[in-house]
């Protein structure tokens, strides 16, 4: 019997080409990172780069117009011991609680209230929304006009009831009462169409069991919906305290006009001086842009330690 040979395969010939290679991940993806790459230059030229010449004016004495002059880190230690800088920060934290709390406690109501609502929901959403999208120029003249001393709406509902007048925007709690009753009408319905939100988020079968279990509403508010609500009231909580620290056109706008003095100055006796004004007085009245700087940094960190405080608070509320 004959035998076949065996055929042998022919012979694989391998090219190494330069492309053969694998690329790294930048080359590879660089059509992504060209994609993306507009918002982190824009962030880098009017994100970081201001940030960290604020800094760097910070350490310097200037005009804005000469040469600067090194200071070191003696702004900061005149900051300390400032006490425009601290009543500007006691004003602040005043006009920001009497803002703050009674906004988030009307807000959740008109939430709630919303959720429930059969007829009309979108429009009542969009009329409670209104205010936040309303100048606060526009809003804060309105305001002026509603709490003026002689011709105002309040004073007038007030002596309606046989009580005296009140000069809201001459007085220092009377300052502060106005500007917060400012900010709590713009900021109610932006914070309660958040809080509607996270209403429709709650599952309806928690409910359902509330009510099998015998609960009435107010229980069933603090017992199922407040915790369950609790990373929307940390959110809106956290916004507030930044907003309501970094204040400006509310005070400014409303008081430009009740003393002799500068559109920064806060009123009479300074009382609605904020620690936003206080910088823009330094800095454009003043003009002291190194000073300036230095109260802007303070400001920050006033605004991360009250954001750190309220975050840790509500949380710990949350664990027990």
């Amino acid at each position: 019997m004959a035998t076949v040979p065996a055929l042998e395969k022919p012979p694989v010939t391998v090219v190494e080409t330069p492309d053969a290679r694998p690329r790294s991940g930048v080359r590879r993806h660089w059509h992504l990172y060209a994609a993306i790459s507009p918002f982190y230059l824009l962030f880098l030229a009017f994100g970081l780069v201001p940030v960290g010449f604020s800094f760097y004016l910070s350490l310097h004495r200037w005009d804005g117009l000469g040469s600067m002059e090194w200071a070191g880190l003696s702004q900061y230690r005149y900051l300390l011991s400032d006490g425009d800088f601290w009543q500007s920060i006691g004003n602040t934290i005043v006009i920001w609680a009497l803002a703050t709390f009674p906004m988030i406690f009307l807000a959740m109501v008109t939430a709630v209230m919303l959720n429930s609502a059969v007829r009309f929901r979108k429009l009542y959403r969009f009329a409670y929304f209104l205010p936040n999208v309303t100048s606060v120029v526009a809003i804060a003249i309105v305001f002026g006009s509603v709490f003026s001393t002689n011709f105002g709406l309040v004073n007038a509902l007030l002596q309606a009831v046989g009580l005296d007048q009140v000069a809201w925007l001459n007085t220092p709690w009377g300052i502060k009462v106005a500007i917060a009753t400012l900010m709590t009408w713009q900021w109610t319905g932006y914070n309660a169409i958040i809080f509607l939100a996270g209403l429709q988020t709650v599952p309806g079968e928690l409910y359902e069991a509330a009510r099998i279990d015998g609960a009435g509403p107010v229980q069933t508010f603090f017992r199922v919906t407040l915790p369950m609500m609790r990373p929307v009231l940390l959110f809106v909580l956290v916004v507030s305290t930044v907003t309501g620290l970094q204040s400006f056109s509310e005070p400014q706008v409303l008081l430009q006009n009740t003393a002799n003095e500068s559109t920064f100055s806060g009123g009479p006796d300074h009382a609605g001086r904020t620690m936003v004004l206080y910088f823009f007085q330094q800095t454009f009245d003043n003009n002291d842009f190194g000073y300036g700087a230095a109260v802007a940094w303070g400001i920050f960190l006033v605004v991360v330690l009250f954001s750190i405080i309220n975050w840790r608070l509500v949380q710990r509320r949350g664990e027990e």
